[in-house]
């Protein structure tokens, strides 16, 4: 392995149900109300879509217009749940990040946020030198689940060969995009969106309990 490229909210930052809070708080800002059908419709879509690029979610339900302002609405919710709550790392991220890096594998942090909202987690983590790059949709031209952020992080970091590439996330679009790059290690996680049959469906070709587990992973490989 010379590269991993890990997710973030849900796999290395715990979520605690703050992106579903979110998505729910910008759909009701365009008047979308909780208790409805079209409320549990749209919910539906955004479960089924975790991992995918945030804007291409609000666009699947809105015209793009309001699919900017449902965006807008979804990072100014986020950043208050940050203010109110905080962010913490899954317990044992950081440790396996430095494993990782120690050994000479090159890091990247892959999210489905946009540019600004990536960036909000990074301050508030501290976590802009732990790894060698992170990427964003904006990045890459498309988002999870095609396989354009992991095969812009291929190029960006120098890999010498698709299959020595690890992919690891907590949802079906994490798995995907990681089979659809080529890697040959798709490692689910179950700290986040998904569970361990949602993610094997989706192609993981390892389930762990959490990112703690991925450096014996990485390293065994």
């Amino acid at each position: 392995m010379t590269v991993a490229c890990i997710d973030l909210a849900g796999t290395t930052v715990a979520d605690g149900g703050a992106v579903e809070t979110a998505f729910a708080e910008a759909i009701a800002a365009l008047g979308i109300v909780s208790g409805t059908a079209a409320h549990d419709r749209a919910m539906a879509r955004v479960r089924e879509s975790r991992g995918g690029s945030k804007i291409e979610i609000f666009r699947s339900l809105f015209d793009e217009p309001r699919a900017q302002a449902a965006h807008l609405a979804f990072e100014r919710s986020y950043d208050q749940l940050v203010d109110r709550h905080g962010l913490q790392p899954v317990p044992g991220a950081e440790r396996a990040l430095e494993r990782i890096r120690g050994a000479g594998v090159r890091v990247c942090l892959l999210t489905g946020f946009g540019r600004r909202t990536q960036a909000r987690v990074l301050d508030a983590l501290g976590w802009w030198d732990r790894v060698d790059l992170t990427l964003c949709p904006e990045d890459a031209g498309r988002g999870r689940p095609w396989p354009d952020l992991v095969l812009t992080a291929a190029l960006r970091l120098g890999a010498d060969d698709v299959r020595h590439i690890a992919v690891c996330g907590d949802t079906a679009n994490d798995m995907l995009t990681g089979r659809r790059s080529g890697a040959s290690i798709v490692a689910g996680v179950l700290t986040g969106a998904h569970d361990r049959d949602r993610l094997l469906a989706a192609g993981a070709t390892h389930v762990l309990p959490s990112v703690a587990a991925l450096p014996d992973l990485v390293l065994a490989s």
